[in-house]
């Protein structure tokens, strides 16, 4: 079980490394709410991290910002609830419509390694220690 378990934690590892790699290049990283910001940057990745729930703003005029701010694509980083899933079908089709690439493949590979386990990014570096902890020590 350990060795699935370093499996595991590896694989969520280089996608959170890609995901600094795209922060790093410059795209921005859109997630929920504060909490889920200070997620990823405990996690290390640094750069333009937005949230679309902070500022009671709709997706139409949050859309309206990014575009207003230049941005060309985005990579959607929202909860893995039934409304975080339905934010994020929404926001993509939203900025899509503006002309901004989406980029959900990270967040749909996350999803795919932690599962129901994990329903919110600001979840994700409490997680990740849980796994390590599990992980018998030699």
């Amino acid at each position: 079980m350990s060795t699935r378990l370093k499996e595991k934690i590896e694989k969520i590892s280089e996608v959170v490394t890609k995901i600094s790699e795209e922060a790093s290049e410059g795209k921005t990283i859109v997630v929920e709410g504060r909490k889920d910001a200070q997620a990823l940057y405990s996690l290390g990745i640094e750069g333009k991290v937005l949230t679309i729930k902070t500022g009671g703003k709709s997706f139409f005029e949050f859309t309206q910002q990014l575009e207003s701010f230049g941005v060309g694509e985005v990579v959607l980083l929202l909860d893995y609830d039934r409304r975080g899933k339905e934010a994020t079908k929404k926001l993509q089709q939203n900025l899509e419509h503006a002309k901004v690439r989406v980029n959900t493949k990270l967040w749909r590979e996350l999803h795919c390694l932690i599962g129901r386990e994990v329903q919110c990014i600001e979840s994700l570096p409490s997680y990740i220690e849980t796994l390590k902890l599990k992980i018998p020590q030699s």
